[in-house]
């Protein structure tokens, strides 16, 4: 009897270490950490068109994550989308000129934002407003524009 409830016990050990691997294991693939720090200063950026990104898509320079957004707004006045974004404290040197704009990587389509620093000397600081932006391509809207230029060039002939 006593053999009986250390094995159920060992078992039920083995299923609630395999639940927490499972766990780890997916926030580790979908690039989501809970235990993240979240130091670091805030500038924003505003994109007509932001595609599929989401809050907590990284915001990286040269393929190095630097960041990650923390919101994202729309502008009533302006109709666009407004990207608050978390940038790392260690990296406090990027100029106030440097560019930011959305791309697509892996197989799956997660969006990020990808900075370009620029050439001025003064650097971002907590609050600032990047305005050198390139919205997320749209892959329907591309097809879209190919398919009507083919059409209008079949009606022109």
């Amino acid at each position: 009897m006593q053999n009986t409830r250390l094995i159920e016990t060992m078992v039920g050990a083995f299923v609630v270490a395999g639940i927490a691997a499972l766990f780890m294991l997916a926030m580790k693939v979908s690039n989501l950490n809970a235990f993240a720090n979240v130091d670091g200063y805030e500038v924003s950026a505003q994109f007509e068109n932001i595609g599929g990104l989401k809050v907590l898509s990284a915001v990286s320079v040269g393929g190095v994550r630097i960041g990650r957004v923390s919101a994202i707004d729309f502008d009533q006045e302006d109709y666009e989308a407004v990207v608050t974004m978390t940038i790392d404290p260690k990296y406090d040197r990027l100029p106030t000129d440097t560019s930011a704009s959305i791309f697509t990587s892996g197989l799956l389509g997660e969006q990020y934002i990808g900075f370009e620093p620029g050439g001025e000397e003064l650097f971002l600081k907590d609050g600032d407003q990047i305005t050198l932006t390139q919205s997320a391509m749209v892959l329907e809207q591309i097809i879209g524009q190919f398919i009507f230029s083919k059409a209008s060039e079949g009606a022109s002939e």
